[in-house]
């Protein structure tokens, strides 16, 4: 029956797609070029014509077009946030194309002013992890962006620190302090680049050790389904950083941060013109931190240099590396006792329970090569290929998951040295077009991953590590017993091999019907090859497969969606999309491996925008439905019969995610702005059918809050006496959760493994003075000194930071 159903999806989103009748209209064209006042071409200006209720932005060019517009006269409106903006009367005269240039009456300078402003609306321009570059306002899917301004004004060190700006986007998970995990809409982002959902540029990146900051123009959130452009990504959000490219001017900043527990980072950024075609830009960071944490240390080198090449007119070509050295103390928080099921609320937020000795040591590097190709003013070729390898040496000991009632833990080790390469492509065409009376707005696109993952095993005298008796701690009194300090003599035992390979295949198309409805619709077919381990003995020469052998999982990805559009400022949307999930074990129907879970998902919504872009308001509602969930079979496939191997699954589970998301942005003018938003989300097993024993229906995930909310707001003085002067104010609210493990179908052990963990807000306090080109921004975070916790992941809990301060002194050049 579910295939009967995903099959007729499929052939309804092709029906949709091929057999559109179509009634052609006596029509012409229109296009022109916005400038600046100094001759230099205007990008992302909305070009408008109220009386068709249509609408489109200039290129990087400055140039736009409207294909098919029906002859008669009109009125044609720019608009740019911050600008006069402009307007003409036209006539369109059937077969002609109507040419209607715009000079607004600001410089190129000015307007790379008034783009921060107009940044901070949700609607006003499109995230580039779209691919194809449509419109906000014609996206049937929540999105949020967190520009330059908004980084620097909340002197942004982590990602999590950006993406808290965005509605249901949450920082879950510190896992051994040296990484950052998300949910959003009741589904997890991984850190890896084979497992993840975190992209540089439009690319797959490993988020080990943080990524660094100071090289982010703006960070794109693209929420729900994405499984049309990337594949196996996660259901529920994907981020996406934009760096900081070369420009053709002279210019940069240098900068020192210091703040709390002896944080200092120095920072340089410097670009310009090699000659008339090749620019530069060159980013450099150090950073050396203690924590409000006992013992725990960061010192983090970072480099980053690109080059901007034009090779003629319609051709740009982007070459970016970087560096990252991090060297940071793995951090396992504070744990918990008897394997989830109370907070130790008398263990000090300062108290570290891994050994005195503990490191983590990384070392990543990336290089990305970016083309983007003008065929013409419609049809556009982007083409991205990627390299980045990421070596972690650590060692300390392994996860506190056996804390017993009392706090006792015996504590064993872990040591990983690990190297996971990541080598993507992807190639996209856009364009526009029309069928008769129909326009259509096009990507066509293709990408290939190859993720290789190597890790080692040790052992310790001649024992696996993870078996080595270390010592034993209280971890809610350290004094109860004597703690070992010595480092143990880990030897290399084997390496093993893992390598996957990805690739996709993806068309989309925006159709606008008419004036006022438009559809989106697309279809894309991945595969995913798994190779067989290979674990190679170290000390004996020989090699063995690993247990799970090679796979290949294929899945289709259809979405389709319905735009309506009342006036230019508003859109409402309702659709349809799914993801897919790959599996483990072996299915206990059929004996072979478990097929990718296909998840469905349903989002409806809708946008504004109110005074020429000066307020946007969005709203999102959504169901997330994975009804084929994989899960440990409690019976053999003779039905009877006890199961105990937990590779056995069968598809006989159903989660359900119901969400309510609004966003609202607003930059009355260039002095103030504010952001706030609010997200609710109950993600719950909705259906264990067949699980003999079933005792976790209605059951809340894990990792997941409630409800989130944000708000912030910065206003800078432009009067005589408080000229320069900015004030802000953030606050922040996660909502209540629940760490631990989510319960099994027919467990044995009398208590829940759930751990509850309560909501708590945190305010942040801003303050800085800006004269000429030198400018200092302070900031009091966590003003209240609110006590709560992260989840460091499943076993254990991670205090928040009490109140710090931190300040920045900048000046540009």
């Amino acid at each position: 029956m579910k295939h009967n159903i995903y099959s007729l999806k499929i052939g309804l989103l092709l029906i949709m797609l091929t057999t559109c009748k179509l009634t052609i209209a006596q029509s012409g064209k229109i296009s022109g070029t916005v400038k600046t006042t100094d001759g230099k071409p205007a990008p992302m200006v909305t070009v408008s014509i109220s009386e068709l209720n249509k609408a489109t932005l200039t290129n990087e060019n400055g140039t736009y077009i409207f294909p098919n517009i029906k002859t008669g006269s009109y009125i044609l409106k720019i608009t740019y946030i911050g600008t006069k903006g402009g307007e003409k009367q036209i006539n369109v005269t059937q077969g002609q194309t109507t040419i209607a240039d715009f000079a607004l009456i600001e410089t190129s300078a000015d307007l790379a002013e008034v783009r921060i402003t107009s940044g901070r609306s949700l609607n006003n321009r499109p995230v580039s992890i779209g691919k194809s570059g449509i419109r906000p306002l014609d996206l049937p899917q929540s999105t949020g962006v967190v520009n330059s301004q908004v980084i620097a004004d909340q002197q942004v060190d982590h990602l999590s620190d950006a993406v808290r700006n965005v509605s249901g986007v949450t920082l879950t998970q510190t896992r051994g302090g040296s990484s950052e995990t998300f949910s959003s809409r009741g589904y997890s982002i991984g850190i890896g680049g084979g497992a993840g959902s975190i992209f540089k540029n439009g690319v797959l990146v490993n988020t080990a050790g943080f990524p660094e900051a100071s090289t982010l123009e703006s960070v794109e959130v693209l929420k729900g389904s994405s499984a049309l452009l990337y594949g196996n990504v996660s259901g529920g959000v994907i981020i996406n950083m934009v760096t900081k490219k070369p420009k053709f001017e002279n210019g940069g900043e240098v900068s020192m941060r210091y703040g709390s527990n002896q944080e200092y980072k120095p920072a340089i950024d410097v670009y310009g013109p090699v000659n008339g075609n090749l620019a530069y830009r060159a980013i450099a960071t150090y950073e050396n931190d203690g924590s409000y944490r006992n013992g725990v240390k960061t010192e983090r080198t970072y480099v980053n240099p690109s080059l901007l090449y034009n090779l003629g007119k319609s051709t740009t070509m982007i070459l970016e590396g970087d560096f990252l050295k991090a060297d940071l103390t793995p951090d396992w928080g504070i744990g918990s006792i008897n394997n989830g099921q109370a907070i130790p609320t008398m263990i000090p937020r300062s108290q570290f329970i891994n050994t005195n000795w503990a490191y983590s040591h990384m070392n990543q590097y990336t290089g990305t090569l970016t083309i983007n190709h003008n065929f013409n003013d419609v049809w556009k070729l982007n083409f991205i290929s990627s390299a980045q390898g990421t070596n972690i040496d650590s060692y300390g000991t392994s996860l506190p998951n056996t804390v017993n009632a009392a706090g006792d833990w015996n504590r064993s080790l872990a040591r990983a040295n690990t190297h996971e390469g990541d080598y993507t492509t992807q190639i996209n065409l856009t364009g526009k077009f029309s069928t008769g009376s129909i326009g259509h707005q096009v990507l066509f696109g293709t990408d290939a991953a190859k993720v290789i993952n190597l890790s080692n095993a040790y052992t310790i005298n001649g024992v696996a590590i993870g078996s080595y008796a270390y010592d034993k701690i209280n971890t809610i009194d350290l004094g109860k017993y004597a703690q070992r300090n010595d480092v143990p003599d880990a030897t290399v035992a084997t390496l093993t091999t893992a390598p996957v390979y990805r690739l996709g295949t993806y068309v989309q198309d925006l159709i606008s019907l008419s004036s006022k409805f438009k559809i989106l619709a697309g279809l894309r077919w991945s595969t995913q090859h798994t190779s067989q381990t290979r674990i190679d003995s170290v000390q004996k020469g020989k090699s063995i497969v690993g247990a799970a052998g090679t796979r290949n999982d294929q899945a289709f990805s259809p979405k389709a969606s319905l735009v309506y559009q009342p006036t230019t400022n508003t859109s409402i949307y309702a659709g349809y999309a799914n993801n897919f999930i790959v599996n483990s074990g072996t299915d206990l129907a059929t004996g072979q491996g478990l097929k990718p879970s296909v998840i469905d998902q349903y989002e409806a919504g809708i946008k504004n925008e109110f005074f020429n872009g000066k307020l946007s308001a969005n709203l999102s509602i959504y169901r997330i439905v994975n009804d084929n969930l994989a899960v440990v079979s409690p019976y053999k496939a003779d039905g009877v019969t006890a199961n105990t191997d937990n590779t056995v699954k069968t598809f006989s589970g159903q989660t359900t995610s119901d969400g309510l998301e609004v966003d609202i942005t607003g930059s009355p003018n260039k002095n103030f702005y504010f952001i706030a938003g609010y997200a609710y989300n109950f993600a719950r097993y909705t259906k264990t059918s067949g699980l003999k024993g079933s005792n976790i229906e209605g059951e809340q995930l894990v990792i997941n809050p409630r409800n989130t909310a944000n708000a912030s707001l910065f206003y800078t003085f432009s009067n005589r006496r408080l000229r320069g002067v900015k004030v802000g104010a953030s606050a922040f609210y996660t909502g209540s959760r629940m760490a631990g493990y989510n319960n099994t179908v027919g467990q044995t052990q009398a208590y829940s493994r759930l751990l509850p963990v309560g909501g708590f807000v945190t305010f942040d306090l801003s303050a800085g003075y800006t004269y000429k080109n030198v400018s200092i921004l302070g900031a009091l975070t966590n003003v209240g000194n609110t006590l709560n916790y992260l989840i460091h992941d499943n076993y254990s809990i991670t205090p928040i930071a009490p109140r710090q301060f931190r300040t920045t002194l900048a000046y540009k050049f």
